[in-house]
């Protein structure tokens, strides 16, 4: 019986062999809160305009799995995977039968690099695609990921050139939608300054009998400043949208497919966005983030404006105490007006204020792993759990506690 076994473990210790011969990249993120608040569970108000911290009741998380499997004269095969899954923590066991839990297969590619002769990569499959993002507010401006194809860091005079076509249907609507991004990344201005523009032409591809149907193209461009400043760094970012992504400017969209609004022949918006991390002193560094948008004649889903506006700012300092301790406070502030098409403006506005004292692998701003100890006061008219007489309340406190960790 033994000697049946060895043939098998003579295999299994080849496999152990190769695979520590090419290590597996392993990498992963993921978030935790749990709190309660003065009326019930934990009362949230939109992260993306006024801040993450203490702002966030469930869990994420990411797994990333990857390998190069091929390296030889120059040219290389890297197999890259990742699952997500998100969960709203409302018992100990959670899945997806019980509709409390849901899994993703976030990324699945093949990235080939230098096939053409030089350092471009050549990637097809499911991909997170140059995600430009603010940590604090976790606001993607700039991400067009799904399935797709490109050949990205193409060496073009002082910068490099990426091209990329993906796929992303729309949430509203019946219809193919393919997003073709173009960008030119790296151009130098000064020391520690670079310039990156981009253009992404977002395609409706609709069958004869959805054709019918008013379902349009829409367009988004995007130049991104990036420069040092006091140590850390600074991010200034101007994006333009045309059409069916008009409206993404003053709903906090990211220029993908499945933004594409309906019935959107006309419109366009504008976006301002100043987002960065700066260290004041030894003991202290400040990240913030300030949102501007406009548009006019735009669809937002399924309504038409004539114009709308919104604005937000976030700031999150932080005192270091030593390596591993630092107090941290995020104050938040949005205001957006509306005008729907033959009607009158309507504004809506809200705060948020958060103390926590977190313990983290370090020092600095990205410091992770993280545990943070909140107290956090929001408020926005109407828009928490109801008190006895069922009305909507005002404002809420929330107590919780956070984890957050990369790897």
């Amino acid at each position: 019986m033994k000697a049946k076994w060895l043939p098998i473990s003579a295999a299994v210790a080849m496999a152990l062999a190769s695979v520590s011969a090419s290590a597996v990249d392993f990498h992963g993120y993921m978030r935790s809160g749990v709190g309660m608040s003065d009326n019930g569970g934990m009362q949230l108000l939109n992260k993306k305009v006024v801040g993450r911290l203490g702002n966030e009741d469930d869990t994420y998380g990411e797994i990333q799995l990857g390998q190069e499997v091929y390296n030889k004269a120059g040219k290389s095969f890297y197999v890259d995977s990742m699952v997500a899954m998100s969960s709203n923590q409302v018992r100990g066991w959670e899945n997806t039968g019980g509709s409390t839990a849901d899994f993703a297969l976030a990324q699945f590619n093949v990235q080939g690099k230098g096939l053409f002769g030089g350092n471009e990569t050549f990637w097809a499959g499911k991909r997170y695609y140059q995600r430009h993002d603010i940590h604090i507010t976790d606001f993607y401006y700039w991400d067009v990921s799904g399935a797709g194809a490109g050949v990205e860091n193409i060496s073009a005079g002082p910068g490099q050139l990426s091209v990329a076509w993906l796929r992303n249907d729309p949430w509203m609507g019946q219809s193919d939608a393919n997003t073709f991004d173009v960008r030119y990344a790296g151009i130098p201005l000064w020391e520690g300054a670079a310039l990156e523009l981009g253009y992404d032409f977002v395609k409706a591809n609709p069958t004869d009998a959805q054709d019918t149907d008013a379902i349009n193209d829409g367009h988004m461009i995007t130049a991104e400043l990036n420069a040092s400043l006091m140590g850390g760094f600074n991010k200034t970012v101007v994006q333009y949208f045309i059409d069916g992504l008009a409206a993404d400017a003053v709903g906090y969209g990211s220029g993908t497919g499945s933004d594409l609004q309906p019935s959107a022949d006309k419109g366009d918006g504008l976006r301002l966005i100043n987002w960065g991390v700066l260290p004041l002193g030894d003991k202290v560094e400040l990240g913030h983030a300030i949102v501007y948008g406009t548009c006019s004649d735009c669809v937002s889903w399924g309504t038409q404006l004539d114009d709308s506006d919104t604005f937000s700012i976030v700031a999150r300092p932080m005192y270091k105490w030593n390596d591993v301790m630092k107090t941290i406070f995020e104050g938040g502030y949005y205001k957006t007006n509306v005008t729907p098409a033959g009607g009158s403006e309507t504004s809506t506005d809200g705060t948020k204020f958060t103390l926590a004292q977190a313990w983290s692998a370090g020092s600095g701003f990205w410091a992770r792993p993280e545990l943070r100890v909140f107290v956090s006061y929001l408020s926005q008219d109407g828009a928490f759990a109801a008190d006895k007489s069922g009305t909507a309340q005002d404002d809420a406190w929330n107590f919780g506690v956070q984890a957050e960790a990369w790897w």
